[in-house]
């Protein structure tokens, strides 16, 4: 019931991971030469997701279970992402590292679901078909009839689809409510500024300018990035505080 939403909020753990790994391509050209052969082979070889062993039941939260199938499906759809950035750098993922981000994300994404159930909100048409838009268009589906299509396709039912939107936009109207006011400042936009300038200017290599778009022409990217990192601090914030009154066990 929960896969979903799970799946929905799981996002963060792989681009954490994928930030690990993305320092690791600006060696020399006689280095890269002596390691082609080398890193063509790690390309063509798609790692596999190893779900070996994984309980039945994965972890219980309040009473309420995450099971192996809910944890599978979320592990399955993190683990396709972060296999495409090891297929590119080469690297291994540590998957026991991995299984227990995920199953701690779980964890988390099931006490924001409680906590926002048991609290007095509704969800209304007009914020359900807002919702179910905009996460249409962060999947890159064109309309929610084609996303809907698609989710029913992975073997959910249309009222499952529906009822799961709807404690979405319950938990949008928790982190909202905890979070207080999310709009960027003008110093955190500049600040954001500043940070990617500088990455491009080093990627750009010595003796090379650096096509960098003016702090204009990027404000509208940048005010959602630190909107979105602003949410992710408050729905952390919400978590840590529920997880200190919760029962909570992991059994991977």
């Amino acid at each position: 019931m929960k896969k979903f939403i799970m799946l929905m909020m799981a996002l963060s753990l792989a681009v954490v991971l994928a930030a690990c790994n993305g320092d690791s391509e600006n060696n020399d050209d006689s280095g890269n030469e002596g390691n082609e052969d080398e890193q063509a082979s790690q390309q063509q070889e798609m790692p596999e997701p190893d779900l070996e062993g994984v309980p039945d039941v994965v972890a219980e939260v309040n009473g309420e279970e995450i099971t192996k199938e809910e944890f599978e499906s979320t592990y399955q759809g993190q683990f396709q992402q972060m296999a495409m950035q090891a297929q590119m750098t080469g690297q291994e993922i540590d998957q026991n590292q991995m299984k227990q981000q995920t199953a701690e994300g779980m964890v988390g994404t099931e006490l924001i679901i409680q906590e926002a159930n048991n609290r007095d909100y509704s969800a209304s048409d007009e914020e359900v078909d807002e919702t179910l838009n905009e996460l249409a268009q962060q999947n890159q589906i064109e309309s929610t009839d084609e996303f809907i299509s698609a989710l029913e396709e992975q073997g959910m039912a249309e009222d499952e689809i529906m009822s799961q939107v709807e404690t979405q936009v319950k938990i949008d109207k928790l982190i909202a409510e905890e979070s207080g006011d999310l709009e960027p400042t003008e110093e955190e936009l500049q600040s954001a500024y500043d940070q990617f300038k500088s990455q491009q200017e080093q990627m750009s290599g010595d003796g090379e300018e650096a096509d960098i778009p003016s702090f204009d022409e990027m404000k509208s990217d940048l005010e959602t990035q630190v909107r979105n990192q602003k949410q992710g601090q408050a729905t952390q914030s919400i978590i840590d505080q529920l997880r200190e009154d919760a029962d909570v066990t992991i059994n991977i």
